[in-house]
This record gives structure tokens, C-alpha cells and sequence, in this order.
């Protein structure tokens, strides 16, 4: 008797960072259900977005293509209107055309919407914002029909919100209520507590940002909470892969809209109903090129669409070291609002990373969110020599090559690439990046010629 085809939930997170995660080895923040996932499944421990920024990052996700290869260059809302092309093919339209019931809620961040034709808009009469546990509650009709489904769920949490709290730094306060949504309770924090990563100044003004953050992800994690006893109470759990990931870091300068490790290399939790070994810790490398191609993988759709640059890594669930598994990912990352230009395409292995800066004479360009942030403007009024570890002029102003070694220098503080030594990396890593951009079709691949 042929096994029923799973269920298959996708949370998306926005702008939730590793590091304030419990089972990636936060001690102080609150995540019970992100780490039940993690015990029940699969951690990936090198994890990558395919581009730094909320609505390209997305497209990657279902397409499974670089951002560059389908068009959205970068945000698709409002002024920016980015969209990807038109005979683009995505996991949405695929699964429709395998049997499958899609649906989604909550951020969408993608256009047009003729090429993501999402089957049901849970969320089309009533939107919850930043109130995860109704927003699951939302789903309980359509998880408990029939037939199987994929369901794209997408928070909101925790994006910065642009208000900014009653207190004597003016932090961002990330989505949180003034007052605990109905049916839940707001986890708070104190300065003192939070874990200030090395990346980040450990000023009063960060800490009082940091709180925030922590805050507003410890509601999408109750949210997802939610979402995991929707499927039990409708019976479905033990037939549903769920996978959770983040689009992007932080939103914190040194890690959102950057191709540093922050910004980048980010939560991927797996929980399939195959499993015979739960609480893997997997350190094969993935992207999120590669999670149209693992969706599809575990719908038993054999066909991939024509320019599908991933691959699934359904077959290293259950592999702490995974043979004949890839050796090398790769990220790009152009626009973020409509004024952020700064091209970047970069290679990730297991030891090394690096980055050619495409417009390197330029200097970077914040979005609008993190150059407003409490946690930046004191270093634009002071002008203190570092930010984190890193100074802020190294920060703001990019040579055309950066390549460190991750084993010996994990907050990637040396650049090696105008070593002597390391000459032969730099030109192998330049002309992989040249190949990677002729398979990708990459408009920017030209640059080499004159610029």
C-alpha cells in the first residue's frame, strides 16, 4: 500500500539571527519550541540564506534559484517594486500541479503574486501582525481537511517595527505589544541577561535593543508553538515535514544585508516524519537554494523546474558528517531597498570565506532600519574607532576581495586576500565565482570585464 504523501509546513521567520536561538547555544533566550524541533529532528549547524535581504532571500526560498537568476533584485514592496520574471517557476505552482493544497499566512514579501499562486490566503480577511499564536489558531480548518498540504508560514517576528519604546535609549521595540496579545503572555528580559554577540557593541544602547529582540522572538517561537499542536490536534503531526529557517540576520548592522557570517548563516531546523534518528546535529553545508528542491524531494515530485541552481538535502537528515556532500555554497546579494545598492557574490566552504565586493569604491549602504537603530547612531555621532570587533571603517568601506580562514578567524577580522600565500585561493575562489555566475545567468557577471 503506497505511504499517504506528507504534509509539508515551511516556517519563515524575519530577521532572526543563530545566535539568539536556545538550541544553537543561546543560554538565556527562550525558545522551548525551536528546540523541541531541533531535538525532534534535525539541526543544521552550517546553514546559509542565499542573499542577506528580506524579499530576494524569499524568492530563493521558492525557487530554488539565485535572486539574480529570477529577478528580484531585491524588495518588491512599495517604491522598490522588484518582481521576479514572469516565467519563472515556483514551488507554490509546482506542488499545485502535483496534488498538493497550498496555502499561506503572514508575510508574503514576494511578487507578482501570478507566479507564487498560493492556492488559499489564510490571513485574506484578517491579518495578525505580530500576533503568531492567532495566526496559527488561523490555520486550524484548512490543516484539518483533506488531502495533503503545504502550508508557508511566515512571521513577522522579529522585524524591527519602527516604534521605539518609552525608555531612555529609545531602543526599536521589534513588534512587541504594549500589552499581551489575548490567549498569550509576553516574555521579557532583562539587560543584564542578554548575550551581546561579538559582532555587536556592548553598549546600554544595544542591550536595550537586544531585550527587545529577544522579546519578540520569544513570541514567534510560542507562535510555532501554536502551530505544532494545530497539527496534533488535527492528527497530522507525525505525517508533516516541518522545516523552519529565517530569511535573513539580524536586523543589526554587521549581520542583516551583509554576507559576513551573521548575516548569512542562520537557524535550520528539519523534522520529517522518516526519521529513525532525532537530535541530529548536521553539519553538511545547505542554502536556501536548496529548500524548493527538498520540498519537492518529499512531495515525490521528481522534476525540477529549468534553472533550479539547489539541490535536497533530504538524504543527510540523519548524517552528522554527510559523504559525497558539497563542499562549497554560494550567496550574492545586490539590493536591499531600491537605494542599497552594493553588489557582493561570495563562496562559503567549510573553512573559508570569500567575498568579491562588486562596487568596492563605494561605500556600503545601510537599509533604512539599521541606520536609524539605537545601536547605530551613537557610533555616527561618536565616532568611535570599532564597532564589535571590527572597525567601523573596515565596516563601511570594502576592498574588492575578502577571504578568511573561519577555522582561525570566525568573526572574519583578517582579510588574507592581498597575502602572497594565499594567491592561488583567491584566483581559484575568483574563477569559481566567475562559474557560478555563467550558470546563474547573473547580470552582474560582466563587472569582471571593466570594473
Amino acid at each position: 500500500m503506497k505511504k499517504p504523501s506528507p504534509n509539508i509546513v515551511l516556517i519563515v521567520s524575519d530577521d532572526h539571527g543563530r545566535e539568539a536561538t536556545g538550541c544553537y547555544g543561546n543560554p538565556v533566550i527562550k525558545t522551548p519550541h525551536m528546540d523541541a524541533l531541533a531535538a525532534g529532528g534535525t539541526r543544521f549547524t552550517q546553514a546559509f540564506c542565499t542573499t542577506p535581504s528580506c524579499a530576494a532571500s524569499r524568492s530563493c526560498i521558492l525557487t530554488g534559484q539565485q535572486n539574480h537568476t529570477n529577478g528580484t533584485y531585491g524588495h518588491t514592496h512599495g517604491l522598490h517594486h522588484f518582481a521576479a520574471f514572469d516565467d519563472v517557476v515556483s514551488l507554490p505552482r509546482l506542488l499545485n500541479e502535483s496534488g498538493y493544497r497550498t496555502a499561506n499566512i503572514g508575510k508574503t514579501h514576494f511578487a507578482p503574486e501570478s507566479v507564487y499562486p498560493f492556492q488559499a490566503k489564510l490571513d485574506a480577511d484578517k491579518r495578525y501582525g505580530r500576533d503568531d499564536i492567532a495566526m496559527a489558531k488561523a490555520c486550524r480548518e484548512y490543516i484539518e481537511a483533506d488531502g495533503p498540504f503545504f502550508l508557508y508560514w511566515c512571521s513577522f517576528n522579529p522585524h524591527r517595527s519602527g516604534n521605539t519604546t518609552d525608555h531612555p535609549f529609545k531602543p526599536d521595540a521589534f513588534g512587541n505589544p504594549g500589552e499581551s496579545f489575548p490567549g498569550d503572555a509576553e516574555q521579557t528580559y532583562d539587560e543584564s541577561e542578554v548575550v551581546v554577540p561579538p559582532w555587536l557593541p556592548d553598549t546600554p544602547h544595544t542591550r536595550a535593543e537586544l531585550v527587545q529582540y529577544y522579546q519578540s522572538i520569544s513570541r514567534l517561537d510560542r507562535g510555532i508553538g501554536q502551530l505544532m499542536e494545530e497539527l496534533k490536534r488535527a492528527g497530522k503531526f507525525d505525517n508533516t515535514v516541518i522545516i523552519y529557517i529565517s530569511d535573513n540576520g539580524a536586523a543589526f548592522p554587521g549581520s542583516k544585508t551583509t554576507l559576513y557570517e551573521p548575516g548569512m548563516q542562520l537557524p535550520c531546523l528539519v523534522r520529517a516524519p522518516e526519521q529513525a534518528k532525532r537530535g541530529v546535529a548536521c553539519n553538511g553545508l545547505v542554502a536556501w537554494y536548496d529548500i524548493t528542491p527538498t520540498i519537492l524531494d518529499f512531495a515525490g515530485v521528481p522534476e525540477k523546474a529549468k534553472g533550479m541552481f539547489g539541490q535536497s538535502f533530504r538524504r543527510i537528515l540523519e548524517e552528522t558528517d554527510p559523504a559525497d556532500w558539497r563542499e562549497e555554497i554560494f550567496a550574492a546579494h545586490t539590493f536591499h531597498e531600491i537605494t542599497n545598492y552594493y553588489p557582493m557574490r561570495a563562496i562559503r566552504t567549510p573553512r573559508y570565506k570569500f567575498i568579491w565586493n562588486v562596487a568596492h569604491p563605494l561605500t556600503f549602504s545601510f537599509a533604512s532600519d539599521l541606520w536609524t537603530s539605537a545601536t547605530w547612531q551613537p557610533f555616527r555621532e561618536n565616532a568611535p574607532e570599532h564597532y564589535g570587533r571590527r572597525t567601523v571603517e573596515d565596516y563601511l568601506h570594502r576592498p574588492a576581495f575578502e577571504l578568511y580562514d573561519l577555522e582561525n578567524d570566525p568573526d572574519e577580522l583578517q582579510n588574507l586576500a592581498a597575502d602572497p600565500g594565499h594567491r592561488a585561493l583567491v584566483e581559484s575562489f575568483c574563477e569559481k565565482i566567475n562559474n557560478y555566475q555563467r550558470e546563474t545567468r547573473d547580470p552582474w557577471l560582466h563587472k569582471w570585464e571593466y570594473e
